[in-house]
């Protein structure tokens, strides 16, 4: 019997692998398109990409699929496997009773809607104009909501759409959060918005992209982003794509009169690359060889971006060489000016480009409308009013047109619907692991300001980085910190952080 389980087994991890390398080709080929596939030859590599996709979808619901998990989760043989193949199988039969719930004729027509939904978004963004999109938009939530009823998870309908992308997480745990995070954070929004706004005119002067390169390669060097095993491209929006763990790439998007976009996109998704470039060898092949949620990888490029590109001591690091390639203006600016412009706190249509403080309630007000959406209590065609209404109550502005508020983001047209919680959560993550670093790295400022980032690097390669998807999000949080999430490490950074930059009491 344990030989027919090990060859079953064997069998089952190489038909996995198989999948994964179906993947790699498709992650390559989606990342030529996004940097530098020729235009006129788009159509024909999507539609190639498509084709390879529906064969990794099939594969994933095929019958050989079944009898490899009905084999391996018999309750004789399960005992016998290794943890790592009990975690893949977890992680494979999750998405396969999601996947063959839904009739194949319908997950058709619905990625037909999808595979439109995108381009109408675009035309609609362009000219401002929600109601292109809206029945497209109606089509998708519709066709999620008929799936969510399928796939019989209890609790609430918009909890099912969390466990995509962060298993575990519930609209509980989220209301229960965003409620304390508004209860102490929009106080200390308000008393900054008292305060004289810091000049932050010199940020905004021509900074030639091949300058901007340089600074931006020296910097994605000092997080330990390694270019042998990566590389840096332009894409017109900032993402990170992992090949495997020897080849994650990322990409950033320059503006010229904005050098700080093209810098921080980097370093956040050099952060997801960290994380990826760290992954146990001996989960490559399978699917545990990714981050352990959406959350938990953006809580690394989020560490990254914010806690490390953002701290006084990283930023003084780079400012000779900012000042040596741009000295106009950059001569004239003292570094305490430098750095509080960087930390500019204002409200802002734009989530992309809000500032590290306000950046959570954008997420916030996007997760309330979704969760509106798939409870009943709102309809598309209301949405236009009510995200308006919480823009005002949140930031106290109102979007002039359609492209700066509801048609901003692609996510919906895209069906992620559920995902933008996981720009919060991981946030959260992120000040929960620098809390307890801080406990075990007592020098961690000293560390920052002396450029040697090794030892942060490493504690959360050991901690986070090397588990992939062995572990869960919470089984993680809980082995790192000791605690389930916990809010309270967030509202004491912003506002440590902030009281003194902009020298207002402590909170």
């Amino acid at each position: 019997m344990n030989e027919t389980i090990d060859s079953i087994e064997e069998q089952f991890l190489r038909y996995i692998k198989k999948m994964m390398q179906m993947k790699e080709a498709t992650d390559l080929m989606f990342w030529d398109l996004r940097t530098g596939a020729p235009s006129k030859g788009a159509s024909l590599r999507s539609e190639a990409l498509g084709t390879i996709s529906s064969m990794i979808f099939e594969m994933s619901t095929s019958s050989e699929m079944k009898y490899y998990l009905e084999a391996l989760t018999d309750r004789s043989s399960y005992p016998s496997l290794s943890p790592r193949t009990r975690r893949i199988i977890e992680e494979v039969k999750k998405e396969y009773d999601r996947n063959t719930r839904i009739p194949r004729e319908e997950y058709q027509a619905y990625m037909n809607v999808k595979s439109i939904a995108t381009t109408v978004w675009e035309e609609a963004k362009m000219k401002s104009d929600f109601t292109i999109f809206q029945p497209y938009l109606e089509q998708l939530v519709e066709w999620n909501k008929r799936f969510i009823s399928y796939w019989r998870i209890e609790g609430k309908k918009y909890d099912a759409l969390l466990q995509i992308y962060d298993p575990g997480v519930t609209v509980d745990i989220l209301d229960a959060v965003t409620h304390k995070l508004k209860e102490n954070l929009l106080p200390l929004l308000r008393t900054i918005g008292s305060r004289a706004e810091p000049n932050t005119s010199f940020l905004y002067q021509s900074f030639p992209k091949e300058k901007q390169k340089i600074l931006i390669h020296h910097v994605l060097q000092e997080i330990g982003y390694d270019f042998e095993r990566g590389r840096l491209d332009e894409s017109v929006h900032p993402f990170a794509l992992t090949i495997n763990p020897h080849d994650v790439r990322v990409t950033t998007h320059y503006l010229e009169q904005d050098f700080t976009y093209g810098l921080s996109g980097a370093i956040h998704e050099g952060g997801h690359a960290l994380y990826e470039q760290n992954i146990s060898p001996d989960l490559i092949g399978t699917p545990l060889c990714e981050g352990a949620s959406w959350g938990m990888h953006e809580s690394q490029s989020l560490f990254w971006e914010k806690m490390i590109g953002l701290h006084p001591g990283f930023c003084r690091r780079y400012y000779p060489l900012l000042q040596e390639l741009q000295p106009n203006p950059f001569e004239r600016v003292e570094f305490q000016d430098f750095y509080r412009a960087l930390h500019v706190v204002k409200p802002s249509f734009i989530r992309v480009e809000a500032d590290e403080l306000t950046y959570p309630f954008h997420v916030m007000i996007r997760y309330e409308i979704e969760k509106a959406l798939f409870e009943d209590h709102l309809e598309v065609k209301d949405l236009l009013q009510l995200w308006n209404e919480k823009m005002k109550a949140n930031f106290g502005i109102v979007p002039l047109t359609d492209r700066q508020g509801v048609l901003q983001d692609m996510h919906w047209s895209m069906g992620l619907f559920g995902q933008f919680p996981s720009y919060l959560l991981g946030i959260l993550y992120a000040a929960q692991f620098r809390n307890t670093m801080m406990r075990e790295l007592p020098n961690f400022h000293q560390l920052v300001s002396n450029g040697d980032l090794t030892s942060i690097r490493e504690w959360l390669s050991k901690n986070v980085h090397v588990h992939g998807k062995m572990k869960t999000p919470n089984e993680l949080l809980l082995d790192v910190t000791g605690e389930e999430l916990n809010p309270d490490h967030l509202i004491r950074y912003f506002q440590e952080k902030y009281s003194e930059i902009y020298e207002i009491s402590p909170f």
